[in-house]
């Protein structure tokens, strides 16, 4: 392991690595319930499309931790599976089968891509203040996330408010003050540099649970609040092929060629730039970027997505691409693909023993994500904001606003991007903007009007 990963150039070990890699696991574990519940909107099969999703994440970070020797790991995208079921499925009305088959070419697409440096080049261009603020944009929209999972933060008259501890304190309110001191745990662990501090905190806030749970604090009412304690049913493998193959049992004479097209390129352009933001960012809090800004083995790592995307349309979940929790590992000292690849086989694991990992609250994974938010904010140190760099500094301001309020890593790096070109032309700085932040501008700007 130490020759095929380079642990020691890295300044890592075995130990580190997998406990890394756990730590990226359970920060995901959540998928595996709420990609097959979304999905189920569509009208798909809720167990095949848990077995695709432990699949397709199981190849992607496979792939992702021997070809790239990198510590992110894979899985359906949030925000992708409900574009498929509300919008295409839904609001447009297809089919899945059809949103799959627009996944599936959009896989294709990007090996391609990836293959003559498309993407590759388009991560050159960024300039390294836009990737740091991207960064902090992450950490920002992710501890986000983990609020509203712990549900410590509800809807409201101002949009979003802090939620009333005392009502439904049996189910909501109890959930969230676990969450609080999970969060607080947990920082204290890191704070004193414990080991594997983040996975200690998840499981400790999940023990805290199914402790209240036995003592009647917690009541779940088996509708919107259940059991924390997971149940060792066996999963229906079977139900793989109901979803397996199926974006190929396709008309696309009922659906119309134009419209196809359409749906394909939002995936297409959705998950480029989400991909992306999550590689620059929890590459930059990893030091990873070399003094250009680069991702040394940023092609296979984007390859490797690719693979997934198109691997995962076959067998039967949207998009799969690389997940912001691999910051999570990273936090947790993960910095080889060996991280990855431990990730990989815990995916794989949960195929047998799905209802025990779908069992963890996201409560208890929330302050993982509000704490590593924190971690990854801390690069906004790296930004200068000094009078002199103002034409970077403000572009990067919008973009790290962006993230958490529009709810998009995507529509960060638009704002950034956009706003980068129109201000250094505006003032003067031409020579300072890549011919490709050019294209990326105008794309985005194009991507406002039609998509």
């Amino acid at each position: 392991m130490e020759k095929f990963f380079k642990l020691k150039e890295h300044g890592t070990d075995v130990r580190t690595e997998i406990m890394a890699g756990i730590t990226t696991f359970m920060t995901m574990a959540y998928i595996l319930a709420v990609n097959p519940s979304v999905l189920a909107a569509a009208g798909m099969d809720s167990t095949a499309v848990l077995l695709a999703t432990c699949l397709a994440s199981f190849i992607g970070t496979m792939c992702m931790g021997l070809m790239a020797n990198l510590p992110f790991a894979l899985s359906a995208g949030m925000g992708l599976n409900a574009f498929m079921a509300y919008t295409v499925c839904g609001a447009m009305g297809y089919p899945w089968q059809v949103a799959l088959l627009a996944v599936f070419i959009e896989g294709i697409v990007f090996i391609v891509l990836s293959l003559t440096k498309v993407r590759e080049a388009i991560f050159d261009s960024i300039p390294l203040s836009l990737k740091k603020a991207v960064s902090v944009g992450i950490g920002l929209f992710i501890a986000f996330i983990g609020l509203q999972n712990a549900k410590l933060v509800v809807g409201g008259a101002t949009l979003v408010e802090i939620v009333d501890f005392t009502e439904d304190f049996s189910t909501r309110g109890i959930c969230a003050l676990l969450a609080v001191i999970g969060t607080l745990v947990m920082a204290i662990l890191y704070i004193k540099r414990v080991p594997g501090s983040i996975l200690i905190g998840i499981l400790g806030t999940w023990v805290m649970g199914m402790i209240c749970q036995l003592i009647g604090i917690y009541k779940p009412d088996g509708e919107n609040w259940f059991s924390l304690f997971p149940s060792f049913s066996m999963t229906d493998f079977s139900s793989l092929g109901k979803t397996f193959g199926q974006c190929f049992n396709v008309d696309l004479n009922n659906v119309g060629i134009f419209n196809f097209i359409v749906v394909m390129f939002s995936f297409l352009f959705v998950d480029l730039f989400d991909t992306l933001g999550t590689l620059i960012g929890v590459a930059s809090k990893a030091d990873m970027l070399d003094k250009d800004g680069k991702l040394p083995g940023i092609r296979p790592a984007l390859m490797a997505d690719a693979i997934a995307t198109t691997g995962g349309a076959v067998l039967g979940t949207s998009t799969t691409t690389t997940f912001v929790e691999s910051a999570a590992g990273v936090g947790a000292g993960g910095r080889t693909g060996l991280t990855a690849v431990t990730t990989a086989l815990l995916f794989l694991a949960s195929m047998l023993f799905a209802p025990i990992f779908i069992a963890i609250p996201s409560f208890a994974t929330a302050p993982a994500l509000i704490v590593v938010g924190f971690l990854m904010f801390s690069s906004i140190t790296d930004i200068k904001f000094d009078a002199k760099s103002y034409t970077s500094a403000v572009p990067a301001y919008l973009c790290i606003l962006a993230m958490p309020l529009f709810y998009s890593i995507s529509e960060g790096i638009s704002i950034g991007v956009i706003s980068y070109v129109v201000i250094n032309l505006a003032c003067g700085n031409a020579k300072k903007i890549n011919p490709i932040m050019y294209i990326l501008s105008v794309l985005f700007v194009l991507k406002y009007i039609f998509l």
